[in-house]
């Protein structure tokens, strides 16, 4: 009998290890699957909004093939970054009052107006002014509901004279130099919000914005260079391995940088060794040992370091085929590894038993609002809206095509 009662209560009181305080004996932490994608899309953001500026504001011409599919990218991905936090709200009804009743020393109410300066005032705008002289070509040529979204988009400014462009051009650019450090805004607030957590020694770090933004940039670009290839594949065109090996070069300078300012935080990490350094190696050695040590560090790290690296030492010694498959292998990889580290810093701080002398159990649900069924949906929504603004707007069938012109000439 005795043992069947010991039965009864394991299957109802979740397994811990080492001591918790009753509080902690939850079935799930209070941020789940859905808060571990709320910083993944806007890193993905982020990232390829940097991409895109490389060509507007640095002019690395080699790379304007990718120059509208990545500021496309990051307007698919941005629609859908609130997603996440509203489906997690239980009420997203309410969310609109953040934006009514600001409450300034909310961080993640200051969030719902650096989102809608980035999508209003920096994103759209720019990609605004970067098509208009299309709207207005393609409005004249496209019939049915294409011809009515175009003739819709360009708002009734059909002036495509010289000046008008060269305008045009001019303010696109100034957009993209403000967007720069906004987009660092955009993601770099979310590590401020971890980081501000001082009692948690998992979070409370002055590192984690800038590990944040870094990892931001590599998975935008990453983003990029695998959209780029599959987009290439699916349209059956010759890929410009020019770009390619542009963007793996960026990508690798932005890995080197990214895995050097992790590397220094763990290390201050094992130097200092304060009271949670030990939960802390624990979980890095059992609990988090798939995703931290696996997929953060070999898979997402080093194996794309080697590679990309290999690339950047021994590029002639490579044929085109072997250099496709080794960037679009490295893109996937960091793609997996930076989830992973979004994973392990959302949930592994949840992980922390306040007596920092254990851990809890997690299990990840297959339905329900938390559940990676829903977290697979929300991944894959921006995705179906990248394909739907690349049918609108990097169509083959259009008598422009989705390079950059030459017009940024006259900026």
């Amino acid at each position: 009998m005795s043992m069947e009662i010991t039965n009864a209560i394991a299957e109802v009181v979740p397994r811990f290890e080492g001591y918790v305080y009753p509080n902690e004996s939850g079935t799930h932490p209070l941020w789940g699957f859905l808060i571990v994608l709320y910083p993944y899309i806007t890193g993905l953001v982020a990232g390829a909004f940097i991409m895109a500026s490389l060509v507007r504001v640095f002019r690395v011409k080699p790379l304007e093939p990718v120059y509208r599919l990545s500021l496309l990218t990051a307007l698919a991905f941005l629609l859908c970054a609130t997603l996440p936090l509203l489906f997690h709200l239980g009420h997203p009804e309410r969310s609109f009052q953040i934006m009514i009743t600001p409450h300034l020393t909310s961080p993640m109410a200051i969030f719902g107006f650096v989102y809608a300066w980035y999508l209003m005032a920096v994103l759209l705008l720019e990609l605004w002014f970067d098509y208009r002289q299309d709207f207005v070509e393609w409005s004249k040529t496209e019939a049915g509901i294409p011809g009515i979204i175009y003739r819709a988009l360009t708002i009734g400014v059909t002036d495509v004279s010289e000046k008008s462009l060269a305008l045009d051009h001019k303010l696109s650019w100034i957009i993209s130099i403000m967007g720069i450090p906004s987009a660092f805004l955009l993601h770099g607030y979310v590590g401020f919000i971890f980081g501000s957590i001082k009692a948690n020694p998992w979070w409370g770090n002055v590192l984690m914005p800038i590990i944040f933004i870094l990892s931001a940039m590599v998975s935008g670009i990453a983003l990029c260079v695998f959209n780029y290839m599959f987009l290439t594949w699916v349209r059956r065109r010759t890929l410009d391995m020019r770009c390619l090996d542009m963007m793996g070069m960026f990508l690798f300078y932005a890995l080197v940088i990214d895995f050097a300012v992790e590397a220094l935080d763990w290390i201050h990490r094992t130097y200092s060794a304060h009271e949670g350094f030990y939960v802390m190696e624990y979980m890095a050695r059992e609990k988090l040992f798939y995703t931290l040590s696996i997929g953060q560090v070999l898979v997402g790290t080093l194996i794309p370091l080697l590679l990309l690296g290999t690339l950047q030492v021994a590029r002639k010694y490579f044929s085109d085929i072997a250099r496709k498959r080794m960037y679009f292998t490295c893109a996937a990889f960091i793609l997996v590894g930076v989830f992973a580290m979004r994973w392990n810093v959302v949930m592994g701080g949840q992980f922390f038993s306040k007596s920092l002398r254990g851990v809890m159990s997690y299990k990840l649900d297959f339905a329900g609002i938390e559940g990676w069924l829903m977290g697979l949906v929300l991944l894959s929504l921006p995705f179906i809206i990248l394909t739907v603004l690349i049918k609108l707007f990097l169509s083959e069938r259009l008598p422009t095509e989705g390079h950059i012109p030459h017009r940024m000439e006259n900026i």
